[in-house]
């Protein structure tokens, strides 16, 4: 099979809608398919990794909100990830995503990630260059490490442009539940869109894999971008999974049946293989 191009900004079609009526159905139909694989990777013990970058107010929180309304909190984790503080600063860059993955059976979301060393380490000259055009392979490498642990990994851009982005920023200032999203240094990052924009899509070009491809996701329209980007992580995180409810322990069933006044029919289907999951 032909491997898919990297996503380019200039392709991402930022005119892309949904209706209310069709997102409030998606939303609840993705948010059940996704309890769904949750709990078939807490049997099967499969993990996943889900990365969120984009520009700043390009809906990723209201996206990462939704995902969390599907999954149990018990096998579920986000990682907002901020300017690494002193321990961090004196050892590899790499070493705390590599302490926050997931173990066996659970989802590990980060909200920025390892690639803050070729975006705004690289855009804000935080980092030498030659230690940040190293980042390209060091990344590709770590990944594909993932990969070959069983880790399923699902890479997310969401793209607005500076218009959105300014009439988010006013948004988030006229609301008062929402101002603590707001800070100066939001503004001062618009001083370097074009830098970002080129480093946004080598980034593509050079970490978007076989093994770990990014999508990018049209966010100018937040019901279209929480949409789009649910239904990307639950195709990389169903493929080759049966979802389907896994059989009763003979025991458990045999214990149920002392204790409850099922009808005999129930149990012997139970016995069978559990039927399949209802809204």
């Amino acid at each position: 099979m032909t491997p898919m191009p990297p996503p380019h900004l200039d392709n991402v079609d930022l005119t892309s809608r949904l209706g209310k009526d069709v997102y409030e159905r998606s939303l609840r139909d993705l948010q059940f398919r996704l309890a769904q694989v949750q709990q078939a990777y807490l049997h099967t013990g499969n993990k996943a990794v889900i990365v969120f970058e984009g520009w700043d107010a390009a809906g990723k929180g209201g996206t990462i909100r939704r995902l969390s309304q599907a999954f149990d909190p018990r096998g579920f984790k986000v990682w907002p990830i901020g300017p690494p503080r002193n321990y961090y600063l004196e050892r590899h860059y790499l070493l705390r995503f590599m302490e926050r993955l997931p173990p066996d059976g659970a989802i590990s979301v980060f909200d920025r990630s390892w690639y803050g060393r070729i975006l705004v380490e690289r855009v804000e000259n935080l980092t030498p260059e030659h230690r940040w055009r190293a980042a390209y392979g060091e990344i590709n490498d770590f990944e594909r490490m993932l990969a070959d642990d069983g880790v399923r990994l699902v890479k997310l851009f969401f793209h607005i442009t500076p218009e959105v982005q300014m009439c988010r920023f006013e948004e988030r200032l006229r609301n008062p539940l929402k101002r603590w999203k707001l800070s100066y240094e939001d503004f001062r990052n618009r001083a370097h869109w074009s830098e970002t924009e080129v480093a946004v899509n080598e980034m593509f070009a050079r970490t978007s894999t076989p093994a770990a491809p990014w999508s990018a996701i049209p966010a100018n329209q937040k019901k279209f971008a929480r949409i789009a980007a649910m239904q990307t992580i639950l195709d990389v995180l169903s493929k080759d999974v049966d979802l389907r409810p896994p059989r009763i322990d003979e025991r458990l069933l045999e214990e149920a049946k002392a204790h409850l006044d099922l009808e005999s029919a129930l149990f012997e289907d139970l016995r069978k293989g559990a039927p399949p999951v209802s809204r």
